[in-house]
């Protein structure tokens, strides 16, 4: 036996002793001394770092304290409460009077909405909202910076505390973007126990309705009241962003000086806060319910409702010598001042073109004369437009079938083949003239609804929810007349390869109304300029801008005198408000809205119908179309009814606006315009008058002898001029085959075609055309 051995192991793989001496034979001691950094420039660092901290919690803390004092100073604009029954049985009413009693100095009779309060330091308006009137409410929750809603627990029978309209309008106050909320309770009973249980029921039946931020507060006895203001006071109040970003004033007062602006027109005259940001008077105001119109003056008075008053100063001589002074007023610079241009102005020669040059006559003449040497077979009755989309590569089989029929019709270039289609010119342009959607039908019945008897709109009625049923069951079919020709009845239609990727100029055959609109190069680069022109007002000039908190008099020019009457006259009951415009937002154009049927609206929403828009601060009448969101694709279906469950788009002809901005859809129930309801919401999605909405039409065919790929498909068309107008356009069943038309068969409409595969019986042979769509221009904008 050899000697012992000696276990020896393997050698660790580490080449250093320690993790703090792995980066030694790197850099010598003497160059690390050298490489090092200095410790002052350590504490510089950190120094920097420090100061940068300190710099931005103070740029916070300003933001803050400015905010604060903007909406709760002494020279801020008044608070709006808004006082919303969540059922019949609550009296609103009396809980405003409670609140404006706790809030005015003692002693002192109140006579406004609207109250400065000494002992809690700020100044509040108190809203109530009517219950029932649906329109009323939305107005008023556009201005609100807390909405209260009143709950009376004693009231109900059950856990049913929000009624019906309550649910309504709730859902239109989402819609809107809620402020800051709060749920009062009131009348509740005296008894401790019973009090606690039913404030503690009225919570958890509530609180799942509300934002998570939203307290409950019994509003009873004069204690609980302090707590309530003194809550709303020293709260930090969130509003929706479209509001902030737009210059209003809510009118305390309205007046009208008739004869001032010329025949049929007055000066309106609107005294009230500016909030949110500077108004310039060289802006553009909306007056909600009656246009937009021009500031011939601004007048800045002297606050009405001030916090501090002199001690051995009368409350009532207070009130006359704060009446209608003026600090100072701003006039216009007609330099600066926005024109109101609301449509535009068409020039009917801008088609015309000029006389040719000798270069685009030769150039002519040479493509004339290749054309005359191709010859392209087409069905009878063929324009030059519908030329252009057939398909040039025909078979020879199929220009066989055209020679021995006869019926094609060669085009070599020359005006002769034309005669008999310019001699028949004035029966087609009768059809298509003629030629009308079924939807405009039913609008012009719906339009004149106020005329027909009750009956006569329930049988209407009727009609359109076997249509709305029809059209989801079988969306797109329609079925080819037996007394018109296909080919005149569907002349506006074509068809495509393929709806995605096939082109279709978006100038191409334009409406009138087009030409009244006005169009962005790049919307979003225009939507940021406008954004930071607006901040440079409200940051600006004195002698021009009028800043928020202040209390002005608008001298609005120009405005119809009947409109200026039932302005002043319905601002008894709601409010009226005077919004500042950003620039190009009077100007007309194609307005695209993201748009979802309400849940508790059951009548259907067709295509071309009025309906009422409030957009934001605006509200107008409208005859929109809606069509699909397609993402990948640059084309979109339209669609004839606003399905309920899903988004769609709702294109119109409004007045330019930058989102983002709500909707609220409302429709006025059989004919009553004073009483509409809630029929959809959704929000701005773009300005874009290029966007294509093409109508699908379907149009079928049933197979009557199959053999392998082949089918005789009749009930389509009824003559075979038809089958050879329509033939270049592919066909396809519902059961996957893409096929084409071959040739007519006999005379009543039946043809020939091949598929890719076998066909079977019971399929069902289509056809798609499409048709681009436009929506029906308003017949009155505003709705007083």
């Amino acid at each position: 036996m050899v000697g012992s051995r000696v276990q020896v192991n393997k050698a660790h793989k580490s080449r250093y002793a320690s993790k703090s001496s792995r980066d030694i034979h790197r850099t010598s001691g003497a160059d690390k001394t050298r490489i090092a950094k200095s410790n002052n420039v350590i504490k510089g660092s950190r120094a920097a770092r420090m100061k940068w901290s300190k710099m931005m919690g103070d740029q916070q803390r300003a933001a803050v304290l400015k905010e604060k004092r903007a909406t709760g100073g002494s020279s801020s604009p008044p608070r709006v409460i808004v006082l919303f029954g969540l059922s019949a049985s609550v009296n609103v009413k009396a809980l405003a009077q409670d609140i404006l009693t706790v809030l005015s100095p003692e002693g002192a009779v109140q006579k406004f909405n609207t109250v400065a309060s000494p002992n809690y330091k700020f100044r509040t308006t108190v809203l109530e909202a009517p219950y029932g009137d649906l329109l009323s409410c939305t107005e008023m929750a556009k201005v609100a910076d807390l909405i209260a809603f009143v709950a009376s627990p004693s009231a109900i029978h059950g856990d049913d505390y929000i009624d019906d309209f309550g649910n309504r309008c709730l859902s239109v106050f989402r819609a809107l973007g809620l402020p800051s909320t709060a749920v009062l309770m009131r009348d509740l009973p005296a008894d401790t126990k019973k009090r606690h249980d039913l404030r503690r029921s009225c919570t958890l039946s509530l609180a799942s309705l509300f934002p998570e931020d939203c307290k409950f507060y019994p509003v009873d006895t004069k204690d609980e009241l302090h707590k309530f203001i003194w809550f709303f006071k020293e709260q930090r109040l969130s509003v929706p962003h479209w509001r902030s970003q737009r210059p209003y004033v809510m009118a305390h007062e309205v007046h009208l000086v008739a004869g001032d602006s010329g025949e049929g027109n007055c000066m309106l005259l609107l005294s009230g806060y500016v909030r949110a940001r500077g108004l310039s008077v060289n802006q553009l105001v909306h007056v909600s319910g009656a246009g937009d119109f021009q500031l011939s003056k601004i007048d800045v008075l002297r606050n009405p409702f001030p916090i501090n008053i002199r001690k051995n100063q009368d409350l009532m001589d207070a009130e006359a010598a704060l009446e209608a002074q003026i600090l100072h007023s701003l006039l216009p610079d007609p330099s600066k001042q926005e024109p109101l241009i609301v449509e535009n102005v068409p020039d009917p020669l801008a088609g015309e073109q000029t006389w040719p040059t000798e270069e685009e006559m030769a150039e002519s003449a040479k493509m004339n004369k290749e054309k005359s040497l191709r010859k392209k077979t087409l069905p009878r009755g063929t324009s030059v437009y519908q030329a252009a989309w057939i398909v040039e590569g025909t078979d020879d089989e199929e220009s066989e079938s055209y020679d021995d029929t006869g019926d094609g019709m060669v085009l070599e270039g020359q005006d002769e083949p034309f005669g008999e289609e310019e001699a028949s010119g004035s029966e087609h342009d009768e059809y298509q003239m003629g030629e009308t959607d079924r939807e405009t039908e039913g609008d012009t019945l719906m339009a004149d609804g106020e005329a027909l008897p009750r009956e006569q709109i329930e049988d209407e009625i009727q009609k359109l929810k076997i249509a709305h049923a029809e059209d989801e069951e079988f969306p797109d079919e329609v079925e080819t007349p037996i007394d018109v020709p296909a080919h005149k009845r569907f002349a506006k239609y074509r068809g495509l390869k393929s709806f995605r990727t096939s082109s279709w100029d978006p100038k191409e055959s334009l409406p009138f109304d087009y030409a009244r609109t006005f169009a962005f190069d790049n919307f979003s680069r225009t939507q940021k300029h406008v954004l930071a022109k607006a901040l440079e007002v409200d940051q600006g000039i004195e002698h021009e801008c009028v800043a928020a908190g202040s209390y002005v008099r608008l001298h609005i020019k120009k405005v119809p005198l009947d409109v200026a009457s039932k302005l002043c006259g319905a601002s008894r009951n709601l409010p009226v408000l005077a919004c500042g415009l950003l620039q190009h937002e009077s100007r007309m154009s194609v307005l695209h809205f993201s748009i979802k049927k309400h849940d508790s609206y059951e009548t259907p929403i067709k295509s071309k119908e009025d309906l009422i828009f409030n957009v934001g601060f605006r509200r107008f009448c409208v005859r929109p179309i809606f069509s699909t969101d397609n993402i990948n694709s640059d084309k979109h279906k339209m669609e004839r009814f606003l399905h309920a469950g899903r988004f769609s788009i709702a294109s119109v002809y409004a007045p330019i606006s930058f989102p983002p901005l709500p909707l609220i859809v409302l429709k006025s129930e059989h004919g009553d315009a004073h009483a509409p309801a809630i029929a959809a919401f959704g929000y701005l999605r773009s300005v874009d008058p290029d966007r294509i909405m093409l109508k699908k039409i379907i149009l079928t065919g049933y197979p009557q002898r199959v053999s392998k790929l082949k089918a005789t498909v009749r009930f389509m068309f009824h003559n075979p001029e038809d089958v050879r107008w329509f033939k270049p356009v592919e066909v396809w069943t519902k059961c996957g085959r893409r096929g084409r038309v071959k040739e007519p068969v006999g005379t009543h409409g039946a043809m020939k075609c091949v598929f890719n595969g076998g066909v079977q019986q019971h399929d069902t042979v289509c056809m798609s055309l499409y048709k681009r769509s436009y929506p029906k221009w308003p017949d009155h904008l505003c709705v007083y």
